[in-house]
């Protein structure tokens, strides 16, 4: 990357040493792994300056740490021409750029996402539950055990068993115990 921009005069390169000299930093990495992360973090508690990310791939973690580390251009490894990045370069260091707003969709799209997934309910409790798995968790609730409940609903032992750990495993809970205290306070039992 120093070869690339040292060649444009408007264009000083500094080595890591010179930090004071320094108006943009210019990060290149494969992809935005946890390490190259770090190393951004570190950049970014030393120096506060604008980052340009030269880079193929960002994860989704990566987004939030890309607004978090005042990243305000991010180019494609394969796009980045000396006259590109040093665009990029010249525009960060006027202070005239902010966040690339497909980077700030990208992170907008992803919380939006986390929100309905893990914090907003999808839909009622009662809707979540059929009323097979409703019927198990009220004789759970009522201190049965899975032979008792199989033969009070006539299913076979595997089918209670198989009916618990859905419920368990698509609304997350721990354990039975969890599961009856779940239905209770949802009033679904």
């Amino acid at each position: 990357m120093a070869d690339l921009l040292g060649t444009r005069v408007s264009v000083k390169v500094v080595d890591g040493r010179a930090r004071d000299e320094t108006d943009v930093v210019v990060a290149a990495f494969e992809r935005l792994s946890a390490d190259a992360a770090t190393a951004l973090r570190e950049v970014t508690a030393e120096l506060g300056k604008p980052i340009v990310l030269v880079t193929d791939r960002i994860e989704e973690g990566g987004l939030a740490v890309a607004v978090e580390c005042r990243v305000v251009a991010i180019l494609p490894r394969s796009a980045a021409t000396d006259s590109r990045v040093t665009d990029s370069v010249r525009l960060a260091a006027s202070g005239a750029v902010t966040p690339p707003s497909t980077l700030l969709g990208r992170l907008s799209e992803h919380a939006a996402r986390l929100h309905r997934e893990m914090l907003a309910p999808s839909e009622p409790a009662g809707a979540a539950l059929s009323s097979r798995e409703i019927d198990v968790l009220r004789l759970m609730a009522d201190g049965l055990d899975t032979q008792e409940i199989a033969t009070e609903l006539s299913y076979s032992e595997r089918t209670v068993k198989n009916i618990i750990y859905a419920v368990t495993d698509r609304l997350r809970l721990r354990n039975r115990s969890h599961a009856v205290a779940y239905a209770i306070r949802e009033g679904v039992i």
